[in-house]
């Protein structure tokens, strides 16, 4: 069985468009990427993940691992817990993590969610 493997994701120029976050607050984030790997029934997937500025609701829906490569951002938990992203920030969403998401700076990150 091959590996799917993506070499140089800040290098990466050609990615598909995945359209707007639609629960958008604030601006019009728009989200592309290149999916690396999907299981079957879509529960689990890997890739490269690439959203532009804005302020939208935030709700993770499965655990998902993230680091976030270029750009900065500031998720903020409705609980107040504050997350601030720089470039080399790896982070972990549970499943049914609810918060606000602002990007200040586009903002590319690879991810895997299970």
């Amino acid at each position: 069985m091959k590996a799917p493997v993506l070499h140089k994701p800040l290098e990466v120029t050609e990615t598909v468009d995945w359209g707007p976050i639609d629960t958008m607050i604030e601006g019009q984030s728009h989200t592309s990427g290149v999916l690396l790997h999907k299981g079957p029934d879509g529960q689990s997937e890997c890739g490269l993940w690439i959203c532009t500025p804005g302020t939208w609701n935030c709700h993770v829906t499965r655990d998902e691992f993230c680091h976030f490569l270029e750009g900065r951002c500031t998720y903020v938990h409705e609980s107040g817990d504050i997350i601030e992203v720089t470039p080399d920030t790896a982070a972990f969403f549970p499943q049914d993590w609810k918060g606000v998401c602002t990007v200040h700076e586009t903002v590319k990150k690879v991810y895997m969610i299970r």
